[in-house]
């Protein structure tokens, strides 16, 4: 059949269309593994919101369907991906909730921490994760506890090694099988430790009472006496060293999705839209010039903002190839400042595109029912993780004085 311009793409088609081809060749054939589960997760996303019910079947799907192991090599029964098939990933399931994406945040850079971890614990845990299990992770605490370490503290008696204290920001361990804790030990040396979230002593509480990311279950987690096995105490600040441009990344492709998502919305609703206004330029609201105009900019928004994410995850992917190299080091904080570059735009991006579209879609936007609020209170929420404010500043102290940003970034009572 000849090619008819003036043939309009079917609705279902356009929203999906013009975002561009995959990472890879085998992309296409990997997203279709998933993307009937990110339709299936979307279609109750503003039910959750509105209920405020955790996504804990949500992720039980993914797990199911394969998602949580895609970058455990398939040696050990997992699909063995690229980071930039994981990120392109990221940025769909974010258009369908970007909850879930934040919730399993800690358990992906955790399967890059057991990649980049010595034989015996790189083997124990690739062997677990490809089975399904799921790591969250505890490391930033509040109120008075110092920046230069950890208040929680594992120590040692006759009975072995045990952990105790309180951490917030838990993000995602109410879902996990195990969380990985930063802490410090008797000598007020960094290390980190893994425990069953079930074990005696561990309480995960969904305190969470962010204006945004409201199913994230980012709250607090209190290790009182915790038993810890020897095997699972790692000495050093950093879970692995590409940790800091790794999670970041994960927050750009959540808000790439987010952006995807609201222009999508956004369309679908001025699609279906009967009534218009009496001073408008159309009486019909599909072909009315000022409303397209604000949808072609949200739309344009989240495009760069996903081509942005791709860019830096084949810098990030290129940095962590690189570390059989003297200078791999370097490379990794030239990748920071690439990743932080993007932060600083790709998150007015989003944060424009999801505030935007009020203008084009009236008062009856603004009922908590149609769930269109939650995309800027989450985006908000996000970009207020590792203020871009002082994003900027490192990325122009790069530029003018050749500045490297700083190895790892904590918060705390200086």
């Amino acid at each position: 059949m000849p090619f008819d311009r003036n043939a309009p793409l079917p609705a279902g088609v356009a929203v999906g269309a013009a975002w561009g081809p995959g990472p890879t060749e085998q992309y296409a054939a990997l997203a279709a593994r998933f993307r009937p589960v990110f339709a299936r997760i979307r279609a109750q996303s503003v039910e959750r919101e509105l209920e405020r019910r955790l996504p804990a079947d949500e992720i039980a799907w993914l797990r199911d369907a394969g998602f949580t192991s895609l970058r455990v090599p398939a040696d050990y029964g997992g699909q063995g991906i690229r980071l930039v098939e994981l990120f392109e990933l990221l940025i769909e399931l974010s258009e369908a909730d970007s909850n879930i994406t934040q919730a399993l945040r800690a358990h992906f850079g955790f399967i890059e921490h057991a990649l980049d971890s010595p034989v015996e614990r790189r083997e124990r845990w690739l062997a677990r994760l490809a089975t399904g299990v799921i790591v969250g992770a505890a490391w930033s605490e509040t109120g008075e506890a110092p920046r230069s370490h950890f208040a929680t503290r594992l120590t040692r008696d006759a009975k072995g090694w045990h952990l105790n204290g309180t951490k917030f920001y838990t993000t995602g361990s109410i879902f996990a099988d195990w969380i990985h804790v930063g802490a410090t030990d008797a000598d007020d040396e960094a290390l980190s430790v893994t425990v069953d979230r079930r074990a005696d002593g561990v309480e995960v509480i969904d305190d969470w009472d962010g204006m945004g990311q409201r199913l994230t279950a980012s709250g607090t987690s209190r290790f009182n006496n915790v038993k810890v096995d020897e095997h699972e105490i790692v000495a050093g600040r950093a879970p692995f060293p590409y940790s800091e441009a790794f999670y970041q990344l994960v927050h750009l492709a959540t808000l790439a999705g987010i952006g995807r998502a609201v222009a999508s919305d956004a369309a679908a609703a001025i699609a279906a839209r009967k009534r218009s206004y009496s001073h408008a330029v159309s009486t019909r609201a599909a072909d009315d010039p000022q409303l397209l105009q604000v949808v072609g900019r949200a739309r344009a928004h989240a495009w760069t903002a996903g081509a942005i994410v791709a860019q830096a995850a084949r810098a990030l992917e290129r940095a962590v190839a690189s570390f059989d190299r003297p200078d791999a080091l370097a490379v990794i904080a030239e990748t920071e400042i690439e990743i932080w570059q993007a932060q600083t735009v790709a998150s007015q991006l989003v944060l424009d595109a999801s505030a935007s579209v009020f203008d084009a879609l009236g008062a009856s936007a603004t009922l908590r029912t149609a769930g269109l609020d939650r995309y800027w209170r989450n985006a908000r929420t996000i970009a207020s993780h590792n203020p871009r404010i002082y994003k900027d500043r490192i990325v122009g102290d790069f530029a003018v004085n050749g500045t490297l940003p700083p190895g790892q970034w904590r918060i705390g009572v200086a």
